[in-house]
């Protein structure tokens, strides 16, 4: 595909089930993940990758061995593989959460993986155990498949940005609690300890993953109709919610969120997605350097060339 045909439209009223199901369920298999890696700072053991078909676990280890979870958005299943060679299959439709947590715990048995995990999910203002949520939830496959677009496309921008940059950085990922693909920078300097606040998730988790200074920016289906781009500072400067952001058609900081975002619909809509997304994450990350005095010659890469606008 060429051009605007890459970002297919996402409007939220007509998936938010589908949404919120692949939400829940990528929390059952993110929480899989953290109970089997290794900590690593700011949470980077526990989240998901975009992969060629969807949202992967990647390689973690098992006492048996290798084993990769997988949603494949394409074919519509959870896939369990090993590296011995092993296989199993939970399918992906209308279905409630409860019996797909007991499906997955029992894919993942039958492979010799038992893992003991905090059954409920969390940064959500209602967190039903998952053994306990036997409601229904729909299921809508080409919204799920559409929105794995998106995220495709938004992973490449933000490798792109990402490699822009040699201090620390976080790897382009995808966490399972905010629902969110996300890309951080950071100044090398502490930060003061995060307040917390985030529904069903312990202060002192927050305190980890803003345990130093940070830009971050991501994508995630809030904030507009069609979901957001979105970018803020951690510790915020003086003055960031003020900074321009004239040649970001579309953007604007939010002060609510405490961020600033770019809708979707707006990047889909645009001649040039790929430059206004680049454009929103150099001008955003420079908002929170400049303010905060980073050392500005961690940038390896020239800024994007402005949005070229409709006559």
């Amino acid at each position: 595909m060429a051009g605007n045909e890459r970002w297919p439209e996402l409007t939220l009223i007509t998936w938010t089930g589908t949404k919120d199901s692949l939400h829940m369920w990528s929390q059952v298999v993110g929480k899989v993940r953290m109970a089997l890696e290794p900590a690593v700072n700011h949470w980077w053991q526990v989240p998901l990758y975009v992969s060629a078909r969807g949202l992967t676990t990647s390689l973690m280890h098992g006492p048996a061995g290798g084993v990769e979870v997988e949603f494949d958005l394409i074919d519509h299943l959870l896939v369990v593989r090993t590296t011995g060679g092993e296989r199993r299959t939970v399918a992906l439709h209308d279905r409630s959460v409860a019996s797909f947590y007991a499906e997955t715990l029992e894919a993942l048995a039958s492979v010799g993986v038992v893992v003991h995990l905090l059954a409920r999910p969390v940064e959500v203002p209602v967190a039903i155990p998952f053994a306990e949520d036997t409601e229904v939830r729909a299921y809508d496959a080409g919204a799920a498949h559409a929105f794995w677009l998106a995220l495709v496309q938004a992973d490449r921008l933000f490798d792109r940005f990402r490699a822009g940059y040699r201090g620390k950085a976080s790897p382009v990922h995808f966490f399972w609690g905010a629902f969110d693909l996300a890309v951080t920078r950071f100044s090398g300097r502490t930060a003061p300890p995060h307040p917390g606040g985030a529904p069903n998730c312990a202060d002192w988790v927050m305190q980890e993953a803003y345990s130093h200074e940070v830009s971050s920016a991501g994508f995630w289906p809030g904030g507009s109709d069609e979901g957001s781009f979105y970018s803020y500072a951690y510790p915020e400067p003086a003055g960031f919610g003020g900074w321009s952001l004239d040649d970001v058609p579309g953007a604007y900081y939010d002060d609510t969120l405490g961020e600033f975002i770019l809708p979707y619909r707006t990047v889909r809509q645009a001649d040039d997605p790929d430059t206004l997304v680049l454009t929103f994450l150099q001008r955003t990350y420079e908002a929170a350097a400049d303010l905060a005095d980073w050392d500005r010659g961690l940038e390896v890469l020239p800024a994007p060339a402005p949005v070229r606008r409709r006559a």
